[in-house]
Formats: C-alpha cells, structure tokens, sequence
C-alpha cells in the first residue's frame, strides 16, 4: 500500500530527469517549436469550444422562438 502511494509523488528529482531526457531526445532548437504547436493547439481547441458554445445557444434561442409560434 506504502509503495502505491509513493508511485503517484513526482519530485524535482524525477521532473529534473525529464527534462534532461526530453532535452537530449528533441534538441534545444525543436523544444520551442513544439511547444509553439502545443499552444497552438490550445488556442484553436478554446476557439472552437468558444464557436461551439455559441452555435449550441443560437439553436437553443432558435428552437425556443419555434416553440413560441
């Protein structure tokens, strides 16, 4: 039980390690890079969670003034 609760703790140890690892594996050039896409990728995801919320509402108005006549 001891060593399933441990398992789950990341400490700077294990985060330094990474990023070393990630470091040698990607090169210092492509690091920014695939960051820049990551956040990209974030940005378009919100966007279109953004455009969705607003279709959803606009057929919810739409449908609710159907209703109405």
């Amino acid at each position: 039980m001891k060593a399933f609760i441990l398992a789950g703790a990341v400490g700077i140890t294990e985060i330094v390690l990474i990023l070393v690892v990630v470091l040698l594996f990607f090169g210092g050039r492509k690091i920014p890079e695939l960051m820049r896409g990551l956040g990209q990728g974030v940005s378009e995801f919100k966007k279109g969670m953004r455009e969705g919320d607003q279709t959803t509402s606009n057929e919810a108005k739409k449908d609710t003034k159907d209703q109405k006549e």
